[in-house]
């Protein structure tokens, strides 16, 4: 809507996730590392943690947009409150093995049969588990059995695993030893800190073609990393915001009150819908219950809140407590919208992949 205003060739800050735009901060470099490191390695598990809109998705896509996909057979899985057994049957799905009603013997000798027949072809094969928090112990299990299969010592299947940041607990817990001694690589992506927010805006706008525009107030950044508290997607969400203000007023320079303005718009949007009109809470009396005792018992007692004795201060410290209660709020129902978009999200790159491996083998035929 806005790029050729500011003299762009895509949108720099969309919400869904793009290699093309990845970011190598030195978290998420210290990531890849790991990743790289454990695709050469072709054994084991990698864990790879991080808070929502963090970037471990565009990290994960880079990555498989790097490999040669004609000799590796990637699964992709999403996981939700499922038992072990219906996780091996996912597992068996994303890799196009039919195994709908087999019991689980019959289901492990065909997932171990379709492994050895990719090995004998000289392929590869590797399986990504993500949002990984959601799996239970016994599914884990399963998981750390199916990298026990093996053909000539050579493992049959390597397992990538992707969640947020409490699946770093599920694995601590002491039935987890074994799976644990099997994590050949783990890394955590954490926020950005306020220099590295103002490089990704930088390197984003960059890679959507800029040539100079927009500009910001060199105040904008602290608080942009402020509001975002350096989540990526965070970031990308309010700057697209504040892009859109800027075309809207005609302005390629955007300041720290332009910054203020889109914070409070969407606080204002998030805002639970009230019943009622301002005038009918002013004719409201300013009255709160008789605190004194037995009082309560009866009709509550007329107490002036002008008559309080607060000082200034006080006044001020109260409003803040109510506005960072406002924030956490804001924060959680972000946080719930998040997720929300990250399953229908990954959902719909699961159908993709599937859909394409049946025009795959029509062609074939």
């Amino acid at each position: 809507m806005y790029e050729a205003f500011y003299g762009l060739s895509s949108k720099p800050f969309q919400l869904s996730p793009d290699p093309n735009f990845y970011y190598g901060s030195k978290q998420h470099r210290r990531a890849k590392a790991y990743l790289d490191y454990g695709v050469l390695r072709n054994d084991g598990f990698i864990v790879i943690t991080g808070e929502i809109g963090a970037g471990k998705t565009t990290l994960l896509r880079g990555l498989l947009d790097s490999l040669n996909r004609s000799n590796v057979i990637i699964g992709n899985v999403v996981t939700t409150q499922l038992d072990a057994e219906d996780t091996l049957r996912m597992v068996g799905a994303a890799f196009g093995v039919r195994v709908k009603d087999a019991p689980k013997s019959e289901l492990l000798m065909t997932l171990e049969a379709f492994f050895v027949n990719q090995v004998t072809q000289g392929k590869r094969c590797l399986l990504i588990v993500d949002e990984a928090q959601n799996l239970t112990a016994r599914a884990v299990e399963e998981l750390r059995m199916l990298s026990n299969f093996q053909f000539s010592n050579q493992s049959l299947l390597q397992t990538f695993l992707v969640g947020q940041p409490e699946f770093r607990g599920i694995l601590q817990k002491p039935e987890m030893e074994q799976f644990r001694q099997r994590v050949a690589a783990t890394c955590h992506i954490g926020p950005l800190d306020e220099d590295e927010t103002q490089r990704y805006m930088e390197h984003r706008l960059k890679c959507a073609g800029s040539t100079g525009k927009p500009t910001f107030d060199h105040d904008a950044f602290p608080a942009i990393h402020k509001a975002s508290n350096g989540i990526p997607r965070r970031i990308n969400r309010l700057c697209d915001r504040l892009l859109l203000l800027g075309f809207m007023q005609g302005r390629t320079h955007l300041t720290l009150a332009d910054v203020k303005e889109v914070l409070r718009d969407i606080a204002q949007e998030s805002e639970s819908p009230r019943h009622g009109d301002a005038s009918s809470l002013d004719s409201m009396p300013a009255r709160l219950p008789d605190s004194r005792p037995g009082a309560l018992d009866s009709v509550p007692g007329a107490l002036d809140v002008t008559k309080l004795k607060m000082s200034v201060a006080e006044v001020e410290g109260l409003s803040s407590e109510i506005a960072a209660l406002n924030a956490d709020h804001h924060t959680d129902r972000l946080q719930r919208l998040e997720r929300s978009m990250m399953r229908l999200e990954r959902i719909n790159l699961q159908t993709l992949a599937l859909l394409q491996k049946l025009v795959d083998a029509v062609k074939q035929h």
